[in-house]
């Protein structure tokens, strides 16, 4: 039911029946490189969890004016069963931008939730700060993607599936299954010196250009960092990406090469009790919307 002011704008649920209407309003005015379609889709979350919405929209009678999308998981902390609520796109039409705080408050009022923000920008920094979200720690290395030579059988790089699916185990493979439906979630495995690690990346923007990979989660950061340099080969010829944006908190230690980013994109949380230990960028926008 929509809670409606003085005002004829209200703030409503974003139910499953809105996600087509929500997804051309998104790629109406906020990123039109996504067709509406493929905004839509992001809302459709590809694992399993028991969410109120999927997020808010301002609503100016039946005409949706603003949105705020919101990403929700059940994960396992320390033990503890943790449900989380991470913060999406949030786009008002510019008439409306007075309005814009209560579809904020909508999603942070529901109790029993982590928040966390994983792509603020502008203004929205200082919006979360002043409602006690933390920054996590995003120092990030640019490595270069180049043709470095590697010896043929030494190491296996594969985003085969069913290569996958036989070498992960417990909780990658159930990452792996959780993701492997998610829009901007790219998949690989690394074998080498008799071991493995579950790779999860996004092909990436910097000044509008679309030639650079994310990294968004490394299962054995050892060996992910001991096999970099395949990898980013691997990254060049295989997803035309010049460079890999790796946060140390991700891979673990500053890759031995590679330029530290003097000004890395901000990523902030709010929990009274988790602290940035416990916070990842899986089940979330960065997975769900190929920006």
């Amino acid at each position: 039911m929509a809670v409606t002011t003085a005002q004829a704008v209200s703030v409503a649920p974003i139910a499953p029946a809105a996600a087509a209407r929500v997804g051309e309003f998104l790629h109406a005015n906020l990123n039109s490189r996504l067709t509406a379609p493929q905004w839509a889709r992001a809302l459709d979350l590809p694992w399993v969890v028991e969410r109120p919405n999927a997020g808010f929209m301002l609503l100016d009678g039946d005409v949706i004016v603003g949105v705020q999308l919101a990403f929700y998981s059940e994960r396992t902390i320390e033990g503890r069963p943790e449900s989380f609520c991470n913060l999406g796109a949030w786009s008002v039409l510019p008439e409306y931008r007075v309005h814009s705080l209560r579809l904020l408050k909508a999603v942070l009022d529901q109790e029993g939730y982590h928040f966390t923000d994983l792509s603020p920008s502008g203004n929205v920094i200082g919006v979360n700060s002043r409602l006690q979200f933390r920054f996590l720690d995003t120092t990030t290395s640019l490595v270069p993607n180049f043709a470095w030579p590697t010896l043929p059988g030494r190491h296996v790089i594969s985003s085969d599936p069913a290569l996958i699916e036989r070498t992960l185990t417990g909780r990658d493979l159930q990452l792996y299954r959780d993701h492997v439906g998610a829009a901007a979630a790219r998949h690989l495995v690394l074998i080498g010196d008799n071991e493995s690690s579950y790779v999860v990346f996004r092909k990436d923007r910097r000044r509008r250009l679309p030639l650079f990979v994310s990294v968004l989660y490394v299962s054995n950061a050892e060996l992910f960092l001991r096999m970099l340099r395949p990898f980013c080969r691997h990254m060049l010829f295989h997803h035309g990406a010049a460079a890999t944006l790796a946060e140390h908190r991700i891979v673990g230690h500053r890759p031995r090469f590679g330029v530290t980013l003097p000004s890395p994109r901000r990523k902030m949380f709010r929990s009274t009790y988790l602290d940035e230990a416990h916070i990842d960028d899986l089940y979330s926008e960065l997975v769900c919307v190929p920006w």
